[in-house]
Formats: C-alpha cells, sequence, structure tokens
C-alpha cells in the first residue's frame, strides 16, 4: 500500500520572498571650513594684502569649492563649520547641510567628524585648494573600496584630503600629530603603520600672497 500522500503546506508569504539586501553605505564627504569673516581666515595673506582681500578670497574658495564638488550625486555633502557658533550664520550656502566641528585642535576635530558620521566611507577636505576636483573625490573613495586609509598629499608636507573606509572601526590616525608644519602627514601615516594606505596627487593650497597670485586664475575671476 502506498503512503498517502502528504498535502503540502502553503509556505508563508515570508518564506517565498527573499529579504531585500541591505543599501549600500552612502558615500559622504565633509567639507571643513572656518567662518569667512575679518580676522578668522588667511591671516597671512591678510597681513600683506589686506584683511578684505584674505576674507573675499575665503568666501569665494568656498563658493568655488561647492559648485564643483557640492552638488555631485556620487555622494553627499557636509559642511562643517567653525566656530561653533558660526554655523547658524547667513554666510553659508543653504544648499548644504552644516554641522559644527567642536573644540580642540584639528586632529581632534577631524576625529570628532569621522566618529559621529553615519555609517560608510567618509572623505574630509579643506576649502582652500583651488586644484580639487570630483575626479579626486570619486578616486579617493574608489581607493576606500581596497585600502583603509587614502591621503592627498600637499606640497608643504601636510594635505588636502584625508578618507577613512571605518569599517570594521574607526581609525584614531591624528594622535600626537605636529599639525601646520612639514611634518604632519608623516606624523599621521606614522599612526597607520599597519593598515593600507592610498595617496592622491599631490596639490598646492593657498596660504601666502604668492600662493594667491599663482593660482587666481583657477577661480574665474580675480580675488585681489
Amino acid at each position: 500500500m502506498l503512503p498517502a500522500k502528504r498535502r503540502s503546506l502553503p509556505r508563508r508569504h515570508s518564506e517565498r520572498r527573499r529579504a531585500p539586501r541591505a543599501a549600500p553605505f552612502r558615500l559622504r564627504l565633509i567639507v571643513m571650513a572656518k567662518a569667512p569673516v575679518a580676522g578668522r581666515v588667511k591671516t597671512r595673506i591678510a597681513a600683506e594684502l589686506g584683511v578684505a582681500t584674505a576674507v573675499r578670497f575665503a568666501r569665494h574658495s568656498l563658493a568655488s569649492l561647492l559648485r564643483r564638488v557640492g552638488a555631485d550625486g556620487r555622494w553627499s555633502t557636509t559642511l562643517a563649520v567653525t566656530p561653533d557658533i558660526a554655523a547658524a550664520s547667513r554666510l553659508w550656502p543653504r544648499t548644504v547641510p552644516r554641522v559644527s566641528q567642536g573644540g580642540g585642535d584639528l586632529g581632534a576635530r577631524m576625529q570628532r567628524l569621522f566618529d559621529r558620521a553615519p555609517p560608510g566611507p567618509l572623505v574630509l577636505i579643506g576649502t582652500d585648494i583651488p586644484g580639487i576636483t570630483p575626479a579626486h573625490i570619486a578616486a579617493a573613495f574608489r581607493l576606500l573600496g581596497r585600502h583603509d586609509a587614502v591621503f592627498g598629499p600637499a606640497a608643504d608636507g601636510g594635505y588636502w584630503l584625508v578618507g577613512l573606509r571605518r569599517r570594521p572601526c574607526v581609525l584614531r590616525p591624528f594622535r600626537g600629530v605636529r599639525w601646520s608644519t612639514q611634518h604632519a602627514l608623516a606624523d599621521t601615516l606614522a599612526n597607520l603603520r599597519s593598515r593600507s594606505v592610498a595617496h592622491l596627487p599631490t596639490l598646492a593650497d593657498v596660504d601666502t600672497p604668492a600662493d594667491l597670485a599663482r593660482c587666481a586664475a583657477a577661480f574665474g575671476r580675480r580675488v585681489r
């Protein structure tokens, strides 16, 4: 005698359909900016060319950078501003979200941004490097797909970009760095000896009147 045929029970809806895949991490770009007001920005330029020129450069440099990289749909862009009280100022573009950097030296402020941002690869840049292009930012994110950190070296021994993959943990590479010196990049890399690090091309920032004269054409109009 043949065994009775089992009646198959209907599969539950949740079992019939595969669980949806988790969405990939969002790529995030943070632009670190000082409030472009007299006495706070580009003091070496202000000392020789005047405060008005220094402030005009700072404002134009920020606006130009955000036009180039801030609206790119491949990543989300946020402004991290200092001092904190300036976060509510009308000086900033309304179209870009803002956060405050918090206190401490540059390393403490960068580490705070890396610690507090939502999950996913994160890249930080400054506002005074006219050579930054969307291609540089896209390359940084690609490199973070297979490296723990990425740097854009500056001609003066610092760096114009730093990015961390932040998986499986957030690294802490900024301890003991001698900021505003020719050792800044070397000190940071020394904290990452056991990690995989990639580099972008070296770019020059604008700190002096000579730097400003050299790069003035990159802004599309004079800032002096």
